[in-house]
């Protein structure tokens, strides 16, 4: 039987066993899929597992998206763009890191009731995800990017990476039309960005690369402040969609039964 794992760390929170087991079943493929926490020094580990076979793919979340590139073969032209990689597979026999974060988020913003071009984008946080969303970003047509950072480091090599971005310092909340939370902040309840947002005005959209929680103390905010908010999940779900594509040849039913069942 064909293995898949996802691995991160932390990895309790994903949801990408409960969605590719049930897609595997739908389409009756013979596979299961699993979380593994790892520490960084076992990934070469894993990755040689899918040159030996032993792993049929690698889902990448936090922390590890940048961290597993120098222990693959090749790259795509989307993960060598972003120097992150969220999905793994052998092609040729050699490993390929691929990243389907870009159109995952593309199209969840996309399927929105909200025009985002020409708007202004405020994105917290330079994590594994971050490149993927400016990246995209700058594929619809937007206006300007602004970027800050507890670590001010990460904000500059991601400026050297994308140099139409714009860094703020950490504190500051430029105007902007889109607040997207990119950090792990929220995936604990009680958790809160030090950031005030009371100035932000109403009916801008406030985006959470988070799903689980359903709705994080950021996202609760927007929506008292009278924003529109929209949480991780149908981003989370395209992005393994496309990954599932990758690995088996075929498109996943998305329909309401899914996206009820992540809820």
């Amino acid at each position: 039987m064909k293995k898949y794992l996802v691995i991160g760390n932390p990895i309790d929170h994903s949801l990408s066993p409960l969605l590719h087991n049930f897609w595997m079943k739908e389409n009756n493929i013979e596979a299961v899929y699993e979380k593994k926490k790892l520490n960084e020094d076992e990934l070469k580990k894993y990755i040689l597992d899918i040159k030996l076979k032993k792993i049929s793919g690698i889902n990448v979340t936090v922390p590890f998206k940048k961290s597993v590139i120098p222990y693959l073969d090749q790259l795509t032209e989307e993960s060598q763009n972003t120097q992150s990689v969220n999905t793994i597979y052998l092609k040729n026999d050699k490993t390929t890191g691929h990243n389907t974060d870009i159109d995952g988020f593309k199209i969840s913003i996309e399927k929105l009731k909200f025009d985002i071009q020409n708007k202004k984008i405020f994105i917290i946080g330079a994590g594994g995800v971050v490149p993927s969303i400016i990246f995209a970003l700058n594929k619809m047509n937007i206006s300007k990017i602004f970027l800050t950072n507890r670590t001010k480091q990460k904000t500059q090599n991601l400026k050297s990476q994308f140099p139409n971005i714009n860094i703020v310092d950490w504190g500051a909340v430029p105007t902007s039309d889109v607040i997207i939370n990119a950090t792990s902040v929220g995936l604990h309840k009680d958790e809160k960005l030090d950031l005030d947002f009371s100035k932000c005005g109403k009916n801008n959209l406030f985006f959470d690369v988070i799903y689980n929680p359903k709705q994080t103390n950021f996202l609760k905010l927007g929506k008292e402040l009278g924003n529109k908010i929209e949480n991780g999940k149908m981003m989370f779900i395209y992005q393994a969609a496309l990954s599932f594509k990758i690995w088996h040849g075929n498109d996943p039913v998305i329909n309401d039964e899914i996206i009820k069942m992540l809820d």
